[in-house]
């Protein structure tokens, strides 16, 4: 064996479950097929939205409650400024199909968070264009989180911890045998005892065939404005938000850089309903579709924007049929631990994501409650 563990991919994920395992044991080694938090990968785009208050299943909450301590242990490890609490807005139609969906949730899972009205938004914070039936559900303990610095951080971490990190060594493809799994790139061959895939985009390559049926790689678009007045788009007085009305749906990030404001289209024309076959050549160009619907979404949302973009770029990420990612063995004899898939929703639940898989894959206890995520439930179709 040349070691107990390796990590093939160190993005979003697998810098977080190497960092996790480095904690664990120190034979451990991460391979990455260019560098750290290069930005070709779905690192790229300087911020994610990190909120408690998440759309869709009530499960995931106790992953988002485990990530946000994780990030915290990670700056205090590393000395870096990771996480930066700004609080969150979830903007819709009041008593609309958005805002109920995600009460509905909170009275789940019990996050906290206040309903503010349209009158009391647009005091406290008068960024937005509002219209008469808006109202927002505030997330008082969301932020903005800086993706490169993250995944550099927890690289860092584990390369002190004693974890081996591969850079530029592309895995073409892995062989499980009796006694362990054989990784290959090019010319050169290891073993390990276990395997954590956590390519993202690149990860179908790796995958058996039952699991690139139900997988795709998507291109996620991402778009900046510039503000008129950086101080109002500051991280102190502009939380992260998400916001829908109707068929227009936008999401984004302060100015972090007190110039740049990330303001990004979610839905089918961002470009998360279109596969990209091929990781390696995502159209980083928008299309004029694309350039039209944001500049007139930006241009409605938010008068205090310059209507024009002043940054834009693409990302590749793996999607999955039923957009849970893919968290665990591939079968119950299996050495080989998927942690990819995760539709463009990962990042915030990065740290979370790094420890169970770790975790898991070193043999430690299991977690409990997580069926929907388990690659065995597309194994029977």
């Amino acid at each position: 064996m040349d070691a107990q563990l390796a990590v093939i991919g160190l993005g979003s994920i697998g810098s977080m479950a190497l960092w996790q395992a480095s904690r664990l044991t120190d034979s451990v080694v991460g391979f990455e097929a260019a560098t750290p938090a290069h930005g070709r990968s779905a690192v790229g785009g300087d911020t994610r939205l990190f909120r408690m208050i998440y759309f869709g299943k009530p499960d995931y909450y106790p992953i988002i409650e485990r990530s946000r301590g994780l990030w915290v242990e990670l700056e205090t490890e590393t000395g870096q400024d990771i996480l930066t609490t700004t609080g969150g807005l979830s903007i819709g139609t009041a008593n609309g199909s958005f805002i109920n969906s995600l009460l509905e949730t909170t009275r789940i899972n019990g996050a906290e968070h206040c309903v503010l009205s349209r009158e009391e938004l647009a005091e406290r914070y008068p960024q937005h264009n509002l219209r008469p039936d808006d109202c927002a559900i505030y997330d008082p303990r969301a932020g903005v989180l800086r993706t490169d610095r993250a995944v550099s951080a927890a690289i860092s971490a584990a390369q002190a911890n004693g974890a081996t990190v591969l850079q530029n060594t592309p895995v073409h493809s892995i062989t499980e045998t009796d006694h362990g799994v054989v990784v290959t790139s090019g010319d050169r061959t290891w073993t390990f005892e276990k395997v954590i895939v956590a390519s993202g985009g690149w990860s179908r390559r790796l995958m058996p065939d039952h699991l690139k049926a139900v997988t795709e790689t998507h291109r996620i678009v991402l778009t900046w404005f510039i503000a008129e007045d950086g101080t109002q788009f500051s991280p102190e007085n502009f939380p992260v938000f998400s916001r829908l009305y109707g068929d227009r749906s936008l999401y984004g990030a302060p100015a972090v850089d007190g110039v740049t404001v990330k303001a990004s289209v979610d839905g089918p024309l961002d470009g998360r309903g279109r596969e990209t076959p091929d990781p390696d050549s995502v159209p980083r160009e928008l299309t004029r579709e694309e350039i039209e619907k944001v500049t007139e979404i930006v241009t409605d949302f938010f008068p205090g924007l310059i209507p024009t973009i002043a940054r834009s770029d693409a990302f590749p990420d793996l999607f999955t049929e039923d957009r849970h990612p893919l968290l665990g063995w591939l079968d119950e004899n299996s050495r080989v631990y998927c942690a990819t898939g995760f539709s463009g929703k990962g990042f915030k639940m990065a740290t979370g994501y790094g420890h169970i898989a770790a975790h898991e894959a070193l043999g430690k206890q299991p977690v409990e409650g997580l069926d929907f995520v388990r690659p065995d439930r597309f194994k029977t179709r």
